[in-house]
This record gives C-alpha cells, sequence and structure tokens, in this order.
C-alpha cells in the first residue's frame, strides 16, 4: 500500500508527516508517468516540476475553500491526483475520464477551464473581488 492509496482528497494530506509526504510526491510522479506515457495528449514536464509545491499547497491550505489557481493549467495533474481523481491516472482504462486542464465542471477543487498562461493574475484578482465583495473567506 502507497501513501497515495491513503489520499482521496486534499484533507487526507493534513496529517502525513515529512517522509509520508515525500513518498506522496513519488507516488503523484509516478501516477502521472503512468498516464503520460501510455494516453496521447499529455503534458510530463510541466507536471513534473510541481509535484512537490503541489503536495505543499494542499498541506498548507483547505481547499476548495481557499482557490488554487493553477496559470498554466498544464501544471494541474498533481493536483487532479490529490483532489480525488487519481483513477484517471493509475488505472488504464479511466484514462479518458479527465481533461488536460482544470475545469469546474469536473471537480469541485477546479475553479476555471483553462489550458494556457497569463490568466492567473486575472481570475485571481477577480475571484478575489467577488469573495470581498460577498463577504465571504479563504484565500481566493
Amino acid at each position: 500500500m502507497t501513501v497515495l492509496d491513503k489520499v482521496n482528497e486534499p484533507k487526507d494530506i493534513k496529517n502525513l508527516t515529512p517522509l509520508e509526504l515525500e513518498e506522496l510526491a513519488i507516488n503523484v510522479r509516478d501516477a502521472i508517468l503512468n498516464r503520460v506515457s501510455q494516453y496521447p495528449g499529455g503534458h510530463l514536464g510541466p507536471n513534473l516540476g510541481v509535484v512537490e509545491m503541489t503536495v505543499a499547497l494542499h498541506k498548507v491550505f483547505n481547499s476548495p475553500v481557499d482557490k488554487l489557481i493553477w496559470d498554466v493549467s498544464h501544471q494541474s495533474y498533481p493536483h487532479k491526483v490529490l483532489t480525488g481523481r487519481k483513477e484517471f491516472f493509475t488505472d488504464n482504462d479511466k484514462f479518458s475520464g479527465t481533461t488536460g486542464y482544470t475545469d469546474p465542471e469536473e471537480n469541485e477543487h477546479d475553479f476555471i477551464r483553462v489550458g494556457h498562461t497569463s490568466t492567473s493574475i486575472a481570475t485571481a484578482m477577480g475571484y478575489a473581488l467577488a469573495r470581498d465583495m460577498q463577504g465571504k473567506n479563504g484565500i481566493l
């Protein structure tokens, strides 16, 4: 049994030890490599580069209350693995069940559907303004 087997949503990461977090990062990386090596159209480099950062973000912040907005949605695979969609990376029969991008229709932890760069600042500003106008809490 891997650490990833115990993680089905971000709250499952909160009590992991530093050693378990390191193993989780390895497990997430393996899941991404599994999907990208067998399913056409995946994004490998951008996703492998943000694995530890994504684990740390989900350890510290409270998604989906705290909004995680990706500047390049091509970096969202680790986020997807940690937010209830790991089977789309570990089960070969389910690879087509997720997009290569964040998608609010796919999961409550995704806030925008976007694939490319330079949208995050405007999106974050819009979310922050809407949050403040509605008197809500949360980091974005």
